[in-house]
């Protein structure tokens, strides 16, 4: 299984992204939509980093299970409630990602919306993995 990142020097230097990945492998896992919820189903966290940890570390929960790592992400999106607020943190939520994936970025895109499904969600993840 291979993923290859692609940032072409005609296009702006991504910043926590890539431009595009090629995905050669065996299995293609598809990650639902993650938010802050604890174990009982609960939005934890007041702030955006906040949640954004949990719904990433949610995400990656359910990742290993699957039998990956953060490198086998492909495409990951973010749908933030407040993208003016995602901007504001954004150096925070890098720093949260590295911590939690490393630095093999994967195609991302952050998408505003009106509101998620559980009000008090400011946040929610999810993405494509291809395992090997």
């Amino acid at each position: 299984m291979t993923l290859s990142r692609h940032n072409p020097a005609e296009l702006s230097p991504p910043t926590g992204f890539s431009h595009a990945v090629t995905a050669s492998g065996t299995r293609l896992v598809f990650l639902a939509g993650q938010t802050a919820l604890d174990t009982d189903g609960k939005v934890v966290g007041d702030t955006l980093p906040e949640q954004f940890e949990t719904a990433l570390t949610n995400l990656l929960t359910a990742l290993t299970a699957a039998g990956g790592t953060p490198h086998d992400l492909a495409r990951v999106t973010v749908y933030a409630t407040d993208v003016a607020d995602y901007r504001t943190h954004a150096a925070e939520l890098g720093r949260i990602w590295r911590r939690l994936a490393g630095r093999d970025y994967p195609a991302m895109a952050v998408i505003g919306i009106v509101r998620l499904w559980d009000e008090q969600a400011l946040v929610e993840v999810d993405g494509v993995a291809m395992l090997p």
